[in-house]
């Protein structure tokens, strides 16, 4: 049951707890040993009170990176905690196609070594038009 609660905590975003033998086995079995209260020691505080972004968007760009990466382990985790931070399905679409637009044309601009300081010329000036 402890188990199952803190894996509930951990999908939920919510830290906390303490590191120790109750630990998931997703966690404790994969991770070293000795670094592994340092690494949820640092996943808590992305998560904490103080952070920048909102839980729903953080499990957003979860999403999205896993999406790329790929890893079926991640999508699943970041799309079950994006769902109990209240994505809706059409916030997870938007997000995994932001991130297929991204690597699209990261892609085609990398693949053609498109000179990046005339990238950035070009789009500042957009920006500077627009504003």
């Amino acid at each position: 049951m402890k188990t199952f609660l803190l894996t509930s905590a951990l999908l939920l975003g919510m830290s906390g707890f303490a590191v120790a033998q109750e630990v998931p086995k997703f966690f404790s079995e994969t991770y070293p040993e000795h670094a592994l209260q340092s690494a949820l020691e640092a996943r808590s505080a992305l998560r904490s009170e103080e952070a920048a972004l909102d839980a729903k968007t953080r499990e957003l760009i979860g999403i999205a990176v896993a999406a790329q990466i790929p890893c079926s382990y991640c999508s699943y985790f970041h799309t079950q905690s994006a769902k109990a931070e209240g994505a809706s399905d059409a916030e997870i679409r938007e997000a995994v196609a932001v991130a297929a637009q991204t690597r699209h044309w990261s892609t085609v601009l990398n693949g053609m070594q498109y000179d990046l300081e005339a990238f950035k010329r070009e789009y500042d000036e957009a920006m500077d038009a627009s504003n």
